[in-house]
């Protein structure tokens, strides 16, 4: 005879051999139980796959990860390029944000931060306020490294010499 207690869950996942939770009736007090975290609203992801080619411009208000081949420029204002593992792209890019683990040649601008993991490559200029470069990752080029408005604020309030500017 089937008995539903001695049934894993989920197949090839051993059952848990804590005890259920108590049934509560439905006219009990509610119990305080921490907040469940808020989740960030999901951003829309438009891709293109390792089967095509694209010649031209590509402008996008969403997300994008490009696993083909791309030339001409790319331009994500305010949103993440992935460029896949098995992309080329021939490009000049800019973007909120670019995490690269195929091949880019051409110049990278974002508005906060390139991520070069350990399989990508990027032979162009850089150009962003973070940047991170992964063990075995290859780079040529240049980095320039823009400060935000808030570390430009607050350097030249450090500049201002004491007792100037304070009456």
């Amino acid at each position: 005879m089937w008995n539903k207690e001695s049934q894993p869950e989920v197949p090839g996942v051993p059952q848990s051999k804590t005890a259920p939770a108590p049934m509560t009736p439905l006219n009990a007090p509610p119990v305080n139980r921490p907040a469940p975290m808020a989740t960030p609203a999901a951003r829309s992801l438009a891709c293109i796959g390792p089967s095509i080619m694209v010649k031209g411009q590509i402008s996008a208000e969403e997300d994008l990860q490009i696993d083909g081949k791309v030339e001409g420029p790319i331009s994500l204002k305010g949103h993440r390029l992935t460029v896949g593992r098995t992309a080329q792209l021939n490009s000049e890019v800019s973007a909120r944000e670019v995490i690269v683990y195929g091949n880019v040649s051409g110049n990278l601008k974002t508005r906060d931060r390139v991520e070069i993991k350990k399989d990508g490559e990027v032979i162009g200029d850089i150009t962003t306020t973070r940047i991170s470069i992964e063990e075995g990752a290859y780079f040529k080029g240049h980095i320039e490294i823009e400060r935000t408005h808030s570390n430009l604020a607050s350097t030249k309030e450090e500049q201002v010499p004491a007792g100037v500017g304070a009456f």
